[in-house]
């Protein structure tokens, strides 16, 4: 089977369109059109069919692409295993999007430095899913949050830093008492789906505190930015990155300090990439000791 194809097909799955998955591709719509009726032959039967503008699985279909994944999954381990110099050049790395604007570039840099061939792919998720595809195998690694149970003895953890909740305000207000903030002023919310969120929000319920919500977003960039517009307040993890240098904030502390969300690296324990992890492990101490 010409696995080009099977990725085609995964494609066209994912997209919906042969015409998406040919402009993803940079081919035809047609040569894509070619390559998935070789498919098709190959196996001796239908996988697509069109649904309006759109085209989806058959039956055989949906059943190819449950074991799409995993087969050129498999297909690019067995690639790294017998050519070392494939597994020197490719890492797929998992980042939420607080390690993205933070540590991350500075890890990259010193990271392309030891391995300059290197392809590194990159997916910004949450961390739970993250975690999940760590567990897949489909990420080699990734920066996330350490998540609230005991982690299975076939992956490692390194913790690279905790952040404490802080109450984020207009640096004009940085004299009031953080509690006094969160009780009056308008509330901008961290997302209640994200670790830090539910940090907050579990801080928010014990102190007895509702607070006057204007707005909810995922992104602490974001949150920074609108705090620093003298928009509202927010309890958040204390993320010092270079988006906030700069800001007009203020970052007051709570009187509690077991609000703390862990961030580190995962990896599986066996890998063929095993060597790629760890010096992007070892770039990942070396960031944050020299930030400490």
């Amino acid at each position: 089977m010409e696995t080009a194809y099977l990725d085609t097909f995964a494609l066209v799955v994912e997209s919906g369109s042969m015409s998406e998955a040919a402009r993803r591709l940079e081919l035809t719509p047609a040569a894509v059109a070619h390559q998935l009726r070789l498919l098709e032959r190959e196996l001796g039967t239908r996988l697509l069919i069109r649904a309006g503008r759109t085209v989806v699985p058959t039956e055989a279909g949906y059943r190819l692409a449950d074991r799409a994944a995993s087969i050129l999954r498999d297909l690019r381990n067995i690639k790294a295993e017998i050519n070392d110099e494939a597994a020197t050049r490719e890492l797929r790395l998992g980042a939420i999007n607080t390690a993205l604007h933070s540590l991350m570039p500075e890890v990259l840099a010193g990271f392309v430095k030891v391995y300059p061939d290197a392809r590194i792919e990159i997916r910004s998720a949450l961390s739970t899913e993250l975690y999940d595809a760590v567990l897949r195998g489909e990420l080699d690694a990734a920066v996330c949050l350490h998540p609230p149970f005991a982690l299975p003895k076939t992956v490692s953890w390194e913790q690279l830093f905790e952040e404490p909740l802080v109450v984020m305000a207009p640096a004009r207000w940085g004299k009031r008492d953080a509690l006094e903030l969160l009780r009056d002023e308008p509330y901008i919310r961290y997302n209640r789906s994200l670790g830090g969120g539910k940090q907050a929000d579990d801080y928010l319920r014990k102190a007895g505190i509702v607070p006057r919500e204007r707005f909810e977003l995922s992104s602490l960039p974001a949150i920074a930015l609108l705090v620093a517009r003298g928009l509202g307040v927010s309890l958040a993890p204390d993320a010092s990155v270079p988006w906030s240098r700069g800001l007009r904030l203020a970052r007051l502390p709570l009187a509690d300090q077991t609000y703390r969300r862990r961030l580190g690296i995962i990896w599986p324990r066996a890998s063929v990439r095993t060597r790629l992890i760890l010096a992007l492990v070892e770039q990942a101490r070396d960031v944050v000791s020299r930030a400490n």
